[in-house]
């Protein structure tokens, strides 16, 4: 059999002899394979060549390109930045321009010197690339070590890019150190890492770093619309967005995301075909839970979370949908922060018109119940009740009730049928009638008959026992009890003007008419109200720890406030601060002697029995 014979062209041709044993007939038979064309991917097909290329970077690439420019070269460079952002692909640009024999006037590498040529076709001896997540040992690093002793070939500099330098070991990392701080004059080191806090201060000092930004959704989706131009794929630029927030600043993964949707909608990408190809939830869905929200349909709201369910979609996926959907209410309700939401402009105005209609305080309260839930969800050991009673919550939290803290707890729209309504309305009715006429008759009989007419015999199950608080101690019930309280259900909505001065005023009497509770008032004194707007305050604590024990007594404190202040709209939300520990926050020995200077029966009792604070 004779050896195939390669034909320019398209076509590989074969010639076989086949004997045929027995008529001893030669036989040629002649078979021509076609070579198709090898897809490559976007990702790889789209790599940016030179710098104008490169998405996202300006500012970096064009401090790159003055310093080939005036020839300010350095020794060693850091590029460091999150994935798929061009780390490596600059280095690799960088390193074939400075050896460029001809540049062109913008300072890009003019591709047709035999530096650039070697570069393009793989085969440059000066450029040497290093996996330090593969090769992070000091045996790998002495190799280096024994390359860069060799002069370029051709070219100025010969140059090693490093990629994950950060995987590198602290032995490779020292063998590493003198020959980074003083390499040969054409020997330049570009090490490329996502995680720079990995990396020694030794091997920082040595460097110029740069930090490549996140490349935001609208320069993702520009270069989305020029890949699809390019490639002849009709795409939307909705569809286009939503791949862009997907890929959250890595052009890398948008690139191969848009290879996916792409293949998936036979080359007419759709929103409708991508949010179903991506399984991301339509914002329809958060539209929809916003009306129930608004209305306090609290049914709505639970039907709605079943069909998202029902479709496949995890219950905390669905919570921090929910929670970036407010966000993007919030921000875009000011004109000066609209530009925090990375969308269309169409989306945009959209965004702002629906958060017309959402006061501030629901959505931060909304917002603060969603994240709630998010840090509450892998502990839950029933997640979907979790999710409906935050749900539940948000339906209350629009229009809350008079005494209401910022638990989310306020009127719900009633889960009944007319029919059952209107049979109930009758019910309560007849009850108050009855309870008033008892209590007239009670009132009629002798001093010492009182105390056996008091209790009015009612039927079980109609009137709740009376309620307890550690504050007012015995509560009327709202609902029943006489007919001056059943006519005095509805109390009118105070609003009655104060200054931050009278907060804490009342803030530090609350705090001295409960000695008791230790923990919550030395939170409260080091953590005061701070004005946001409005007459929303905002209570920022240390830790989770802090939060975890404020926010159950903060129903009971912002009661407390809205009576002293005689304003129903006073309100206060719990944050944790994400900086440095406050300065504010007290230690044993400052609690124990402020505890003996404001009250004078401890100090006594501390020194009858001698205590002191170890």
């Amino acid at each position: 059999m004779q050896k195939p014979r390669l034909y320019s062209g398209a076509a590989f041709v074969f010639k076989s002899e086949i004997f045929c044993r027995r008529g001893f007939v030669i036989c040629r038979m002649l078979t021509i394979f076609a070579i198709m064309e090898q897809y490559i991917v976007s990702a790889r097909k789209y790599r940016p060549t030179t710098f104008s290329s490169v998405v996202g970077q300006r500012a970096l690439t064009g401090t790159l390109k003055n310093a080939i420019a005036t020839d300010r070269l350095a020794h060693a460079y850091l590029f460091c930045g999150s994935r798929g952002i061009g780390k490596t692909s600059c280095a690799r640009i960088f390193a074939k321009t400075i050896n460029c024999a001809n540049p062109t006037a913008d300072g890009e590498a003019c591709n047709e010197c035999e530096s650039c040529r070697s570069f393009n076709e793989g085969r440059s001896m000066n450029i040497v690339e290093l996996d330090a997540a593969s090769n992070n040992g000091i045996d790998d690093i002495r190799e280096v070590i024994e390359m860069v002793q060799m002069p370029p070939t051709h070219g100025r500099y010969r140059v090693f890019i490093i990629d994950e330098v950060h995987m590198l070991s602290s032995a490779a990392f020292n063998a590493f150190l003198k020959t980074l701080e003083e390499p040969p004059s054409y020997v330049i080191f570009i090490l490329a890492t996502t995680e720079k806090h990995k990396i020694i201060p030794t091997i920082l000092s040595r460097c110029q770093i740069y930090d490549f930004n996140r490349i935001t959704v609208n320069d993702i989706a520009d270069h989305l619309a020029s890949v699809a131009a390019s490639e002849g794929i009709s795409a939307e630029r909705a569809a286009l967005n939503v791949i862009a927030r997907k890929a959250d600043g890595a052009m890398r993964d948008a690139l191969s995301i848009f290879d996916q949707v792409a293949a998936s909608s036979k080359g007419n990408i759709t929103y409708a075909s991508t949010i179903a190809n991506l399984n991301i939830l339509d914002r329809s869905y958060y539209g929809r839970l916003l009306d129930a929200f608004v209305k306090g349909d609290v049914p709505a709201a639970l039907l709605i979370y079943k069909e998202i369910r029902e479709r496949g979609f995890d219950s905390l996926f669905f919570v921090n949908g929910l929670g970036q959907y407010l966000r993007d209410l919030m921000v875009a309700q000011n004109p000066a922060t609209a530009c925090l939401l990375e969308d269309a402009d169409e989306v945009k105005a959209e965004m702002a018109s629906t958060a017309a209609k959402c006061p501030p305080q629901f959505l931060y309260r909304a917002m603060a119940l969603c994240n709630d839930a998010d840090l509450n969800y892998r502990a839950a050991s029933n997640k979907q009740f979790l999710v409906e009673l935050t749900l539940i919550k948000l339906c209350q939290s629009f229009s809350p009730s008079p005494s209401d803290g910022d638990n989310g707890e306020g009127r719900l729209k009633p889960i009944v049928t007319n029919q059952a309504a209107k049979e109930a309305d009758t019910a309560n009715t007849a009850d108050i009638a009855n309870i008033a006429k008892e209590t007239d008759i009670a009132k009629e009989t002798k001093a010492a008959a009182v105390t056996a007419a008091a209790t009015p015999t009612v039927r079980p199950g109609r009137i709740p026992l009376p309620k307890i608080s550690l504050r007012h101690g015995l509560v009327a019930d709202k609902g029943a009890g006489n007919a001056d309280a059943a006519s005095a259900v509805v109390r009118e909505k105070r609003t009655q003007a104060y200054s931050p001065e009278t907060v804490n005023t009342f803030w530090e009497s609350y705090i001295q008419s409960h000695p008791s509770a230790k923990v919550i008032i030395n939170t409260m004194r080091t953590a005061k109200p701070r004005h946001i707007g409005g007459d929303s305050y905002v209570m920022t604590v240390e830790s989770e720890i802090q939060a975890a024990v404020v926010r159950p007594a903060m129903p009971d404190i912002v009661g407390y406030m809205r009576d002293r202040l005689q304003n129903d709209n006073f309100d206060i939300l719990v944050e944790i601060n994400t900086g440095e520990s406050s300065p504010m926050t007290w230690t044993e020995r400052e609690v124990y002697n402020y505890m003996l200077k404001e009250n004078k029966a401890f100090a006594a009792f501390a020194e009858e029995f001698k205590l002191t604070l170890l």
